[in-house]
């Protein structure tokens, strides 16, 4: 046999050619963010045509979805007074949107992008149930209550980091944990209504 062993499969040359669109990806937006990034600068350092990134993600959305990882790194609900809960959450997430560019990102990919949306629900069920399973008094209610909870996130994040909407902007901190705090521990800890 000559060579034909160790010539590439299609396949293979496929898996290496979305690992290194996806690897350059992930250091284009680190280093430029979500709007500065380009298809071609992408390409480019992929060592692709940036036709193949189209024909591997359809989208600048797409790939974004794909290359971005996000650990929301949540607390841990169970080593904190019950009392304390919504108001924490809502600080972890206030901590993330303003130090952390994709998160932002990757909220208006989702909004906007089939992509996007599936990555945004892998979140939702990978990160944020089992956060609220810990403390949910009423395990069947885990899904709707997180729903909730994301529903006055995701909300104030839309509000504030995406539509800029001024009022949403002019709130200091403090003003946003006393009234959404309340809100997101009702949301994880109050009985049924």
């Amino acid at each position: 046999m000559t060579g034909s062993s160790t010539r590439p499969t299609p396949a293979r040359r496929s898996d290496a050619t979305r690992t290194a669109i996806l690897d350059a990806a992930r250091e284009r937006f680190a280093a430029d963010g979500y709007e500065r990034a380009t298809i071609r600068a992408i390409a480019k350092d992929a060592r692709i045509d940036p036709s193949m990134v189209m024909r591997y993600f359809g989208s600048k959305e797409g790939l974004f979805a794909a290359a971005v990882a996000l650990d929301l790194r949540l607390p841990d609900l169970t080593r904190l007074a019950r009392e304390d809960l919504g108001r924490t959450l809502v600080g972890h997430f206030l901590d993330l949107w303003e130090e952390n560019e994709e998160l932002t990102a990757v909220l208006r990919v989702g909004a906007t992008n089939e992509a996007g949306a599936e990555r945004m629900q892998g979140i939702f069920r990978d990160q944020l149930l089992p956060v609220a399973r810990q403390v949910c008094p009423d395990p069947e209610q885990v899904p709707a209550r997180a729903a909730l909870c994301a529903a006055q996130l995701l909300g104030l994040a839309l509000t504030r980091y995406v539509l800029r909407i001024p009022p949403a902007r002019e709130l200091v901190r403090e003003e946003l944990l006393a009234w959404l705090g309340p809100t997101v521990q009702r949301y994880l800890t109050a009985p049924s209504p």
